[in-house]
C-alpha cells in the first residue's frame, strides 16, 4: 500500500508510515556509524574490543584542531564545541559490545543516538537565529525523548528518570 493511498484524515496511519520510514533510516544510520567508528582515523577498534571513554573521546576526531578553530568566529565557538561534545557523547555511548540479544541491543544503541539529537539541539537553540530551526530542533527533543521512551517500553526495560530539556 503507498503513503498516497492513505487519507490525508489517517493521523495514525501518517506517523505509522513515518515511524516506519524513520526506523529505515535510524537503522541504516546505525550500521554506517558502527562501520565509521571501527575504521575511523585508520584505527581498527574492532579487535580492540569495547573502548574506554576517555580514550575513545581522545580519538573521535569531533573535536577541531587547533588550526581550524583560528579560522572560526568567536561567537561559534561556544556552539561548535557544545556539538562536539554532544557527538562525542553519543559515539562513545553508541559503541557496546553484544550481547545476543538483537533487540535490547539495538536499544542499547540507538537511545544514544537520539540523545545525540536531543543533545546537538540542545546545544543550537540558545544561539539559533533561524525560526524554523529553532522550532525543528524544539520537535526533535520532544519527538526523540517520546521515541526512547517507545524502545524501552518495547523492551520491557525500565524508564531512565526523567529530566526537563530546554526547548528554548
Amino acid at each position: 500500500m503507498s503513503y498516497a493511498s492513505f487519507s490525508p484524515r489517517s493521523f495514525v496511519a501518517r506517523r505509522i508510515m513515518a515511524f516506519g520510514v524513520f526506523a529505515c533510516m535510524s537503522v541504516a544510520g546505525i550500521v554506517g556509524m558502527a562501520i565509521v567508528a571501527n575504521a575511523h582515523n585508520g584505527v581498527d577498534h574492532s579487535k580492540q574490543g569495547s573502548m574506554p571513554r576517555d580514550d575513545h573521546e581522545a580519538h573521535s576526531g569531533h573535536t577541531m584542531p587547533e588550526s581550524a578553530s583560528a579560522d572560526i568566529p568567536e561567537h561559534e565557538k561556544p556552539f561548535l564545541a557544545k556539538n562536539a561534545a554532544a557527538m562525542d557523547k553519543m559515539m562513545a555511548d553508541m559503541n557496546v559490545a553484544p550481547t545476543g540479544d538483537i533487540d535490547r541491543d539495538f536499544v542499547v544503541m540507538m537511545v544514544p543516538h537520539h540523545q545525540g539529537a536531543i543533545d546537538m539541539c540542545a546545544a543550537y537553540l540558545p544561539y539559533a537565529g533561524n525560526t524554523q530551526l529553532k522550532r525543528l530542533c524544539q520537535e526533535i527533543i520532544v519527538t526523540q525523548q517520546q521515541e526512547i521512551v517507545a524502545m524501552y517500553l518495547a523492551i520491557g526495560a525500565e524508564l531512565p528518570p526523567s529530566a526537563p530539556a530546554s526547548t528554548r
